[in-house]
């Protein structure tokens, strides 16, 4: 199964500066351990462990333009030729 993973700018040191990047797993979750197994520590920067392992606060991931929070969170089952995009969130503005 190959998910492509779109790699945002400030976690590309993980993917030795790739854009994007091939994964595979049934679900977010396992897309996440597939990557870290190639890519050491980008887990750590998307899934929080001390909150029962959930997508961290500000980090959106998107399944084919879906947020995965409206969908099953980290659980959100995957499929051949998906493509997964992972964002941090942006806060602030001038008021």
């Amino acid at each position: 199964m190959a998910i492509e993973v779109r790699i945002p700018t400030i976690l590309r040191t993980y993917t030795d500066g790739q854009k994007a990047v091939e994964g595979g797993g049934a679900t977010i979750d396992e897309l996440f351990k597939d990557l870290e197994s190639r890519h050491p520590g980008i887990r750590e920067r998307l899934v929080d462990e001390a909150a029962g392992g959930e997508l961290r606060r500000f980090v959106n991931v998107y399944l084919n333009d879906e947020d995965v929070r409206f969908l099953a969170g980290i659980g959100t089952e995957l499929a051949d030729g998906d493509s997964v995009t992972i964002l941090p969130a942006v806060a602030g503005g001038k008021a």
